[in-house]
């Protein structure tokens, strides 16, 4: 077998675990297949017989392409002030409810909704230690930091997924508001839409790269929503990242949104609103074909 092949095969032996941990630091899979692809070309670039551990030589690699693409993300949020939207944890509202709460109180949760507040060390670091238990002086190489500070930054992490506010006890009664929320929207009711609004409620869309936006205060999210409000529209409901929420498809159940909704205190605080074609055509959406909230 020529040396390359001898190469790729290994290389795909451990490709599951390279995608896990770029998916489990970026929150995207299609990032995380780029981190992935990233680091077969550095690994083609290296003298592989002077790997003396493949696997860790792998990991810190792929850890490496994975910071190195959080530290972009973040440039272009700075520059365009808009917000990126992890991919989201969808699950149908009957799901199972030992799975859907296996799913609640694991990292990928935390990941998804806390995450994207620390800095790219920060989360590099929670990630690479507190998930995948690679020791500090490991997770140093990846950011080129000292142990120390490497604990630091893990510690920060840390505290921040432990004090995140998952309220998972509305149950019902968020639900409540969301679907007053679509009630209102395709009736073209504003008086109604500001009632389930908070008045600093906040709307992020993202629809790729270059068509991020973020939308702030009541009247401004309500006047996107009725804009917005199509009868060719279904919205189907359903759990993501623990929250309630709706797929919304059109034609023969294609779907064009994945929206996750924060309620507090009986009001809609924020609205994340996933657009990205390219995005929802990788995610596994619960929607029974022909069926919708209608």
């Amino acid at each position: 077998m020529p040396e390359e092949d001898q190469l790729a095969q290994r290389f795909e032996e451990h490709r599951a675990h390279l995608r896990s941990v770029a998916h489990r630091i970026l929150g995207s899979a299609t990032e995380a297949d780029d981190a992935v692809q990233g680091t077969w070309l550095r690994l083609r670039r290296t003298e592989a017989s002077g790997i003396r551990n493949f696997g860790g030589w792998l990991t810190t690699a792929v850890a490496r392409e994975a910071l190195d693409l959080l530290r972009a993300r973040t440039t272009r949020r700075e520059q365009s002030l808009d917000g990126h939207i992890p991919d989201p944890i969808v699950l149908s509202e009957d799901a199972d409810p030992e799975r859907s709460a296996l799913l609640a109180d694991s990292v990928d949760l935390a990941l998804h909704v806390v995450l994207e507040s620390l800095s790219p060390a920060e989360r590099v670091a929670f990630v690479l230690h507190d998930v995948f238990a690679m020791s500090f002086a490991e997770v140093a190489q990846v950011l080129e930091r000292t142990p120390d500070a490497a604990r630091q930054l893990a510690s920060r992490g840390r505290r921040r997924v432990r004090a995140a506010p998952i309220d998972r006890s509305g149950g019902k009664r968020h639900r409540s508001v969301v679907d007053a929320f679509f009630v209102a929207a395709r009736h073209g009711d504003l008086e109604a839409l500001l009632a389930v609004l908070d008045p600093e409620a906040v709307l992020r869309v993202d629809g790729g790269a270059a068509s991020r936006h973020v939308v702030k205060g009541a009247e401004a999210v309500a006047q996107r929503a009725l804009h917005f409000a199509d009868p060719e529209r279904r919205t189907h409901s359903v759990s993501v990242n623990g929250r309630p929420g709706v797929v919304v498809t059109v034609g023969d159940n294609t779907p064009v949104s994945v929206m996750s909704f924060e309620v507090r205190d009986g009001r809609i605080q924020s609205i994340d609103s996933l657009v990205d074609p390219d995005r929802l055509r990788t995610l596994t959406l619960p929607i029974p074909h022909g069926a919708s909230d209608d």
